[in-house]
């Protein structure tokens, strides 16, 4: 069934590359839909580090509540970024994981999102969404080979390659996969689509005939490295 996605992005959001200011220092902001998890822990520390102020004994509670806090906002971190150049761009920060050939004709890159890489997912090539699929599963471990039946949403875009899919996997930990956009929406390369919440898999298929730029072990950037080759 398809999925419910987050308000649209604002032009801004879009903007990969802003003022020439900005473009000299790289703003870094909040994913969307970070707020169901972040809030209620940024609330729950500034409570307990207030009552500190009647009895130390709350520090028990207000320090690590701290120290989550600012590994949440770690996490949820969404720098902007300078799109880089190719036909095919890495949607996912993190390690190419496989590079698998499919029976039709097609190439599967799978990449790997340790809990310290940003999540928020991006567009490998411009086009239109022609579909965005949840698909039931499971939670092992997306390193395992078994990650291909977890929880995962699907997208389809109509592109100059041809129908392009990519994958959203969930992990271990990641429980929740936040699509921004849905089908018929209109997409720029590299622009922000989705945010995995914690430790993940991003599948990209390459159309045959299209060959492979990276290899397996390579880390990748969204919207920046390459996933082609000429």
């Amino acid at each position: 069934m398809p999925y419910s996605p987050s308000p649209q992005p604002s032009a801004a959001d879009r903007d990969a590359h802003g003022s020439p200011e900005n473009a000299r220092r790289p703003r870094v902001t909040l994913a969307r839909g970070a707020s169901p998890w972040l809030l209620p822990t940024v609330a729950s520390a500034a409570a307990t580090a207030a009552l500190t102020r009647r009895s130390g004994r709350w520090a028990l509670a207000a320090v690590p509540l701290s120290a989550l806090s600012a590994g949440m906002l770690w996490f949820f971190r969404d720098p902007e970024r300078e799109i880089g150049a190719g036909r095919v761009i890495s949607p996912a920060d993190g390690v190419v994981q496989s590079i698998d050939a499919w029976p039709d004709g097609r190439t599967r890159v799978a990449i790997f999102m340790s809990p310290l890489n940003v999540h928020v997912n991006r567009a490998p090539l411009p086009g239109t969404v022609t579909s965005v699929d949840h698909v039931p599963g499971g939670y092992v471990p997306a390193f395992n080979k078994d990650s291909d039946r977890n929880e995962r949403v699907v997208w389809h875009f109509d592109t100059e390659l041809g129908d392009i899919e990519m994958v959203q996997i969930a992990g271990a930990v990641a429980r929740r996969i936040v699509p921004y956009l849905e089908p018929g929406a209109k997409v720029e390369q590299g622009e922000r689509v989705g945010l995995i919440r914690f430790g993940s898999r991003v599948d990209t298929y390459l159309p045959a005939g299209v060959e492979v730029g990276v290899e397996v072990g390579q880390k990748t950037t969204a919207g920046v490295t390459r996933l082609d080759r000429d």
